[in-house]
């Protein structure tokens, strides 16, 4: 891996601070087809960290997870005359926030990664354990976004948001209502047009007993049916996971499966299939049975030290006819952020049997957590540093395809079965933030797109589409430029399954300026770009939705 002086300018991402309220038009160059109408939403770090307050000086955010919340839009618009053209606005969801640390020179309540005063007394802190703060409502919610989903209805009327209209007719999207997610079982609404902030909620709105603290930012939505699943954490001394089923049909929400023999543990996403759900405890388990976030006042600090020796635990979980657990496995440990797809499939050692398989992008121990320090990304910093050799060996993601085997047979009542590891991807084949056609969820998936880390920067450096029936990958690189997470819009009337397109926003550090680049999903090369004049920080994940077809976007 190349020194951080080697690495090309990518600070650009990690800096910005303007907002871009009123829509403004875009530089097309080349095409855009005419199917991708719609709106790209986006979610994730402004890119500046740092706050001028009255008394205490430049407040600084530690960790990247932590980042203050900026929504983008980008409005892709065919003409009948012309090219397509792309409209773009965005707008910052963190503004009360902003004013407590400016008035304050601090961040209260929960966060991922802040590391704390270490002057702060003892007594702070066990009045804070034994009596928490309030639920603050002015915290940072913005890792993926949903559009309608069931169970969450509008917290405004119209007349709250300035007439808008949200709540009567929705977005030109179609979108009626947008919520920002996170890790914590808490939710942001959206304006879908204007990216305001107008209202919060938590999940006990969706059901009474979810009232843990935290949850999956990635729920899942059945392809057919539109029903979101997703898990609650309550941790404490018995640390009890409650898998949910929200209705698309009622909005109804039912507890499908109480887990309380696992630890508590950091779950960035879960697994679906036609029939299951699947809930893999994977090894960033909580100390104290989770109470030690409430001692250190962040996610990182309290998750214990990997373990090599420890398993991952998997729950396959009966969607279908809610029979509860119905199988568990336990595989060599690991850490994840994201689950890709997973499908049902005959068993391979009894036919009249099923399997599940599932591909997961995965890590090898803990070390991406510490990587995604403010310090560490900038490549200004000396802390780019810190992750070069095996360090940065170590953060870097493969691609794994896991098989849970005779999942009818199985039971609970034995010992847990092994997930077997069918194949381990080559970390520079491998990708994060992946994604697949969405036609393809819940069914078996030959391509998988992502951004890779290939050491040319301290950040993503370009993207992948990886084969699994080949095992060969297809990238697309250029030197300066930075990827974000590509989202896969399918072709209509598209016969294999990488006919479409991918939308990633992608920064020029070279000139400290973000495009919109469009890719054919099939060959990797570019079809068309929207370039803007301004940088958009580095985020998380985005949200499409089309304005030519039915249906509401997935959560994925």
């Amino acid at each position: 891996m190349p020194a951080s002086s080697n690495y090309w300018p990518a600070d650009a991402g990690l800096a910005v601070e303007q907002e871009v309220r009123d829509p403004v038009e875009l530089i097309v160059t080349g095409t855009i087809p005419s199917y991708v109408a719609g709106t790209l939403y986006r979610t994730g770090p402004r890119g500046s960290h740092k706050v001028d307050t009255e008394k205490a000086g430049v407040f600084t955010l530690h960790h990247w997870f932590d980042g203050f919340v900026q929504n983008h839009r980008f409005q892709i618009i065919p003409s009948k005359d012309g090219p397509t053209r792309v409209l773009y606005n965005s707008r910052g969801a963190v503004d009360p926030l902003l004013e407590d640390i400016r008035r304050t020179g601090r961040i209260d309540g929960l966060t991922f990664g802040q590391k704390r005063d270490p002057c702060t007394s003892i007594f702070r802190k066990i009045f804070g354990v034994f009596f928490p703060s309030k639920e603050n409502t002015n915290v940072s919610i913005g890792v993926t976004l949903a559009a309608n989903p069931p169970g969450l209805h509008s917290t405004v009327t119209s007349s709250g948001v300035g007439g808008s209209g949200v709540d009567g007719r929705g977005s030109q999207s179609g979108v009626q209502t947008l919520w920002a997610k996170t890790d914590a079982a808490i939710y942001r609404q959206l304006d879908p047009e204007t990216l305001e902030p107008i209202g919060y909620a938590n999940q006990t709105v969706l059901h009474p007993s979810l009232r843990g603290q935290l949850s999956s930012a990635h729920a899942k939505s059945d392809p057919f049916t539109g029903d979101v699943y997703n898990y609650n954490l309550d941790m404490g001394r018995v640390p009890t996971y409650r898998v949910f089923r929200v209705s698309a049909a009622t909005g109804k929400t039912d507890i499908i499966a109480t887990i309380t023999d696992a630890p508590s543990a950091y779950i960035h996403s879960i697994l679906l299939t036609k029939s299951y759900v699947i809930l893999c405890v994977w090894n960033a388990h909580f100390a104290w049975g989770g109470l030690k976030i409430l001692w250190e006042r962040n996610i990182l600090d309290a998750i214990a030290p990997f373990d090599p020796a420890g398993k991952a635990l998997w729950y396959v979980i009966d969607r279908i006819h809610d029979k509860g657990v119905v199988a568990k496995f336990e595989s060599n440990p690991f850490l994840c952020f994201h689950s890709i797809n997973a499908w049902e499939e005959p068993s391979s050692t009894h036919p009249s049997d099923v399997d599940i398989v599932a591909d997961l992008s995965i890590y090898e121990n803990l070390d991406m957590l510490k990587r995604l320090y403010y310090e560490n990304l900038l490549s200004s910093s000396p802390g780019a540093q810190a992750f070069s050799g095996e360090k940065q060996a170590t953060s870097r993601a493969m691609l794994r395809r896991f098989r849970l085997q005779s999942i009818l047979s199985r039971g609970v009542s034995r010992r847990p079965g092994v997930a077997v590891e069918e194949f381990t991807v080559p970390k520079d084949h491998s990708c994060e933030l992946p994604t697949v056609n969405p036609r393809m969820l819940t069914n078996p998936s030959r391509y998988i797109y992502g951004v890779t880390d290939r050491g040319n920067s301290n950040f993503f450096d370009g993207l992948v589409k990886y084969d699994t029936h080949t095992r060969e990958p297809k990238f697309w690189f250029c030197e300066g430029q930075n990827p974000g997470e590509p989202i896969f819009i399918p072709e209509p009337g598209g016969k294999d399954e990488h006919n479409g397109v991918l939308l990633s926003v992608v920064l020029n550090g070279l000139e400290g300026k973000s495009f919109l680049l469009v890719l054919d999903a099939r060959t990797m090369e570019e079809l068309g770009r929207a370039s803007m004049e301004c940088a958009v920080g580095f985020g998380f994940h985005g949200l499409y939705a089309s304005s030519t077809s039915v249906g509401i976007p997935l959560e994925v």
